[in-house]
């Protein structure tokens, strides 16, 4: 693939506007060292050094989007208390409009807490109240939406399945965006399949295409890729991006094209994010002229460096450049 047409791509991803819907978190990472077992029970004691905060879930995906030098506009919902405000400064501070965050009093704000020792994760607690958002906190998020619509290039939908997607905000979102001629990509959870319908495009790993298709079952992975893909494409009719870890990633588009392309990641640290970072990448390279060949590449080079990292992380344009030009 040419590489000047990518990087040229790249370069317009600048001053372009996403709105991303979906379950916001703070991810808390706890960092340490670990040379002993604790005496009171089988575990490993962990000596902190530190501590470390950042955006998470569709929060990191906005954050992706404001390090790649477009411009962010978060919309969810996050509890009254003091995750949100080390959440909010943190979002305000990479540019992120949080005018579309609501406060739900029944839920507190998602946090992940990891605890990291020698670069490896040991533990993870999380924090959260499942449930749909109620009615009331839907129609302020569409109302939020409806009237950015005209401002925006695009809308991503980050689904964690924590409560903020229902099946009546994606088919009045999934309506506007194509009446409004907006591209809508969707990071799915298979919980909420019947609810992607008539989106621009899906982004399941294969272990979630895999139970959206029911092929769970089926050890061949690479066998049976293009069967589900074809499957998920035709079913939902959007266009389809399966990502596969180190075998990258299979694109399935309506015109019935395939195309398989390989991973760019040189050494896998951690996954943590790495799908926020792609579909952040892929939406800006489709805004920004890219087919969606091109935009696949772009956002598996984007994938690549995120799991070359250790927790919850980003990915800048220089990054993302040099990637491209030594590929």
């Amino acid at each position: 693939m040419n590489k000047e047409k990518l990087l040229k791509i790249i370069e317009n991803f600048n001053e372009k506007k996403i709105l991303v819907v979906g379950d916001i978190m703070l991810d808390k990472s706890i960092w340490g060292e670990v040379s002993r077992i604790s005496p009171e029970a089988p575990v490993q004691v962990v000596d902190v050094s530190k501590e470390s905060y950042s955006p998470g879930a569709a929060a990191n995906v906005a954050n992706n989007i404001s390090a790649l030098n477009a411009e962010a506009f978060m919309v969810g919902i996050i509890g009254n208390d003091a995750a949100k405000n080390i959440l909010i400064p943190k979002l305000k501070n990479s540019s992120i409009d949080v005018d579309g965050i609501f406060i739900d009093t029944n839920k507190p704000t998602i946090q992940k807490v990891r605890v990291i020792g020698r670069s490896q994760q040991l533990l993870r607690f999380d924090y959260e109240k499942k449930g749909y958002i109620d009615d009331s906190t839907e129609n302020k998020i569409f109302e939020f939406i409806l009237k950015k619509i005209n401002e925006i290039d695009a809308v991503i939908v980050s689904d964690y399945a924590k409560g903020i997607i229902t099946k009546k905000l994606m088919e009045k979102l999934i309506e506007l965006c194509n009446k409004n001629n907006k591209i809508i990509v969707i990071d799915p959870k298979p919980k909420h399949k019947s609810f992607y319908k008539n989106s621009t495009l899906i982004t399941p790993n294969h272990t979630e295409a895999q139970k959206m298709t029911g092929n769970e079952e089926e050890e061949n992975i690479d066998k049976y890729v293009e069967v589900m893909g074809k499957k998920l494409q035709q079913e939902l009719n959007s266009n389809v991006l399966i990502t596969r870890g180190e075998k990258g990633m299979s694109l399935f588009e309506k015109n019935n094209e395939i195309t398989h392309i390989p991973t760019y990641a040189k050494e896998v640290f951690d996954i943590v994010g790495a799908g926020d970072t792609s579909v952040a990448t892929l939406t800006l390279a489709l805004v920004a002229g890219a087919t969606y060949k091109e935009a696949a590449v772009i956002a598996n080079h984007a994938a690549g460096i995120t799991v070359g990292k250790v927790g919850t992380s980003i990915v800048s344009i220089d990054e993302l450049k040099k990637s491209i030009e030594n590929e």
